[in-house]
């Protein structure tokens, strides 16, 4: 590539757990700029996953932690041509992309789902994705499918 890669921006710990993945998700979330609304939706959400999941001994946000880590493909399709035919050439995930699409799919489907608020939502899609099932967990199952289907032409790849 001719220009130079940009800097990767440092994120701030956000001001109740001091997690800098914490804001990435909530920079995530956020909507129109609204960052103090998306931190409340987040620790809304988090809190009623406490209340929820009271009889689990982990805390609220290792269940967090644990839910995005079962929504993180390993693997994903990317087309190819060659020859004049496209091929889905499975290939293996970066990390910093792991992360990024691990984040978007649970926001994704969090939104997707019916319930009052957003917090609600959220909290019901990261208790879903940390029993490994909901729209999220089935996203990544579905992208793994399809790597597993086109392992014929993994020897396309980039």
């Amino acid at each position: 590539m001719r220009k130079t890669k940009p800097k990767k921006r440092i994120l701030l710990p956000d001001p109740k757990f001091h997690d800098p993945e914490v804001t990435r998700f909530v920079n995530n979330l956020m909507l129109h700029g609204k960052k103090s609304i998306a931190y409340s939706i987040f620790y809304g959400a988090i809190d009623m996953v406490g209340e929820k999941m009271k009889d689990s001994d982990k805390a609220p946000l290792d269940i967090w932690r644990k839910a995005l880590e079962n929504v993180t493909p390993q693997v994903e399709v990317k087309s190819r041509r060659v020859g004049g035919a496209n091929f889905q050439v499975p290939t293996e995930v970066r990390p910093e992309r792991k992360v990024s699409l691990s984040m978007k799919n649970m926001i994704l489907y969090a939104r997707k789902r019916s319930g009052h608020s957003m917090s609600e939502k959220l909290a019901a899609e990261i208790i879903a994705a940390y029993n490994n099932e909901g729209g999220a967990f089935k996203r990544k199952e579905d992208m793994h499918k399809m790597a597993e289907a086109n392992k014929a032409f993994a020897h396309f790849r980039f």
